[in-house]
């Protein structure tokens, strides 16, 4: 269970220690799992557990399903590998949950619940886990937007990051001193976050957002999101690199890529990256459907 946020202190020292200390009394003895993405998050929390309780007491769980980018996938296993994390895939189903797939402001508390579901249906006792965290933060636990939080408090999922007041800075400035690989990755939420809300989420949408972001990402931008509006892809990549697609060439390899992901018309939001595009907006207006 989670308690109020420690006020946090500067420094990545004090806080590896306050977090090392935390997760040695929350878990005094027994294996923790770890609902793990690979985002600079979660691995941050897997590298503390395996400081706090030894790597045969930790185990990340990685979800799998039609949501999560290849690409995400991919780095996933590499980081758990470098951390010394051992990594078990959870194959999830979410898409086949009809909340899920309605694609309502809170789509992310039946994605997030279905795999806690799993976690403590199938797994728990098959791999002796005695609890489980994720990694959610203490900016996290400001935001309006975070539905899979109640999915969390349901299943009496830990968060350590947040109870220890770690921030993103913060979390960022300790991966980095543990040399986390993944300290200064980019967000990347899941693929379902591109449709928007009310337009269903199916498999066939999801898997031509991620040929379409791979190709966004392969010609050289940091970080991208393709925005699914039927026929028509917005992409979306950081503002200060907007200036590159003043080349021709460049355009022109992006529209053909794109098209070949699925899409027909392919366009560019001015407003470059944007959290939260879809589901801020509802949250705000008191919105959950």
């Amino acid at each position: 269970m989670s308690t109020a946020p420690v006020p946090p202190r500067d420094g990545a020292d004090s806080m590896a220690e306050r977090l090392i200390a935390h997760l040695r009394k929350a878990l005094p003895s027994g294996r923790l799992g770890v609902a793990y993405s690979g985002g600079v998050d979660s691995a941050l929390l897997c590298a503390a557990a395996v400081r706090a309780l030894g790597a045969d007491r930790v185990l990340a769980l990685l979800a799998v399903s039609d949501s999560l980018a290849s690409r995400e996938r991919r780095l996933a296993h590499a980081t758990a590998e470098s951390i010394g994390v051992p990594l078990v895939e959870v194959v999830t189903h979410e898409g086949e949950v009809a909340g899920y797939a309605d694609n309502g402001a809170d789509r992310c508390f039946f994605c997030k619940n279905e795999l806690f579901t799993v976690i403590d249906e199938q797994l728990a006792a098959q791999y002796g886990l005695a609890a489980v965290a994720y990694g959610e933060n203490a900016d996290d636990r400001m935001r309006p937007d975070r539905p899979g939080a109640r999915a969390a408090t349901a299943h009496r999922v830990l968060r350590p990051l947040a109870d220890c007041g770690a921030t993103k800075t913060q979390v960022r400035a300790l991966a980095r001193a543990w040399g986390v690989p993944v300290a200064d990755k980019p967000a990347a939420p899941c693929l379902a976050s591109r449709v928007p809300h009310g337009d269903p989420v199916t498999a066939e949408k999801l898997h031509r957002i991620d040929a379409a972001e791979d190709v966004v990402l392969a010609a050289g931008f940091s970080d991208a999101r393709v925005r699914h509006h039927g026929p028509v892809a917005r992409i979306e990549v950081p503002a200060d690199e907007l200036g590159r697609l003043a080349d021709a060439a460049l355009r022109r390899r992006l529209v053909e890529g794109v098209r070949a992901a699925g899409f027909r018309f392919v366009t560019l939001d001015l407003a470059g990256i944007q959290s939260g595009a879809f589901t801020l907006p509802l949250v705000a207006a008191g919105r959950h459907d």
